[in-house]
């Protein structure tokens, strides 16, 4: 019986024990001197792959750093004691300069102030951070789930239902991204709030993390897609449906749990384009609010700043550069272990 690409991927090592059958223990063999086989998982294997791999060990630190940063920025505000809308006003000079040396930094601003409003930069990006992870995470799952329902159905059932789903593909990929976002999001915030005020950072988020949803979801699809073609005419699952086996069984459980791999690589790659986009597109205006923490609206802020305060564009910039960085460095990485035909 053939045995499908998760169970044939698994390796059995056999390990040589100090005794020898038969030789005066009962029934022949040496409780735990015998010979023994130990198999271990797919997934068992990526792990020791990843495991001896520094660079992966080393991003994977910060990206737990950065993880841990972002979940407890409230507590981390309550130990620093400043806000991030609160404004020190009285610690500008009359040209809304900081007062002290490098932005005015001090043991009370860690990082500084910013120029005319008087808020803490630190604080605003341990919140910067904790809304740009929680849209690129949120932005991956949506798009990863549609993707992977859609490139599955596709890749299956082949005939129509392939072709559809391979035109709405095509066409979605040749919309122009960033034009729509420049007419959507200001047309929603328009639609929903008008003059009334300013727009909550909930409606914001959620804008954001749909309008990456209807845009990220092709990449994923048609990488399943393929996935599924190369996996559907294997000899496990015509055994599967000659065994009278329905959809979903095929689907979830003969299918997925061998695509697994390369889902997961995507997703962890798919995280850090999503925290660039957020910044981008709060950099040109139409994501986040000004006084919503973000990357990218602080980074659009310094930029009349750079040679009376090169430190308010300096910490921004390099919080988004480490956070992207990392991200990429692991992904590539786990892209390495999870690959049997890697030499890393």
């Amino acid at each position: 019986m053939s045995l499908s690409p998760v169970e044939g991927v698994a390796l059995a090592e056999v390990e040589s024990g100090g005794g020898v059958p038969g030789g005066g223990e009962p029934g022949g063999v040496a409780a735990g001197k015998s010979q023994g086989i130990v198999g271990r998982s797919p997934g068992q294997l990526a792990w020791a792959r990843l495991r001896r791999d520094r660079t992966a060990v080393i991003s994977g630190a910060i990206l737990i750093l950065f993880l841990v940063v972002a979940l407890a920025a409230p507590l981390i505000e309550m130990m620093y004691g400043v806000g991030p809308n609160e404004r020190a006003g009285e610690k500008l000079d009359g040209h809304g300069m900081p007062l002290g040396y490098l932005g005015g930094i001090s043991g009370e601003h860690w990082f500084g102030l910013e120029p005319h409003t008087g808020r803490d930069i630190f604080i605003r990006l341990i919140y910067g951070l904790r809304t740009s992870l929680f849209i690129a995470f949120a932005a991956a799952i949506v798009t990863a789930a549609i993707g992977i329902v859609t490139g599955t159905i596709a890749g299956y059932l082949r005939g129509w239902v392939d072709a559809v789903i391979s035109w709405i593909t095509d066409l979605t990929l040749a919309m122009p991204f960033l034009i729509i976002a420049l007419a959507v999001m200001p047309t929603m915030a328009l639609r929903f709030y008008g003059d009334r005020g300013e727009v909550s950072l909930t409606f914001q988020v959620a804008t954001l993390i749909g309008v990456f949803a209807v845009f990220g979801w092709t990449g994923t699809a048609r990488l399943v897609r393929g996935q599924v073609i190369a996996l559907r005419e294997r000899e496990f699952v015509e055994a599967a449906r000659a065994n009278g086996a329905g959809l979903g069984h095929m689907l979830f459980r003969q299918i997925l749990p061998n695509i697994w791999a390369p889902i997961l690589v995507s997703f962890s790659l798919a995280v850090p384009s999503y925290v660039t986009s957020e910044a981008a597109l709060s950099f040109l205006g139409i994501g986040l609010s000004d006084e919503s923490a973000s990357f990218g609206r602080m980074i659009f802020r310094s930029l009349d700043y750079l040679q009376t305060d090169p430190a308010y564009v300096f910490f921004p910039g390099v919080a988004i550069f480490a956070l992207v960085f990392a991200f990429n460095l692991f992904g590539d990485a786990l892209r390495d272990a999870l690959d049997p035909k890697s030499s890393r």
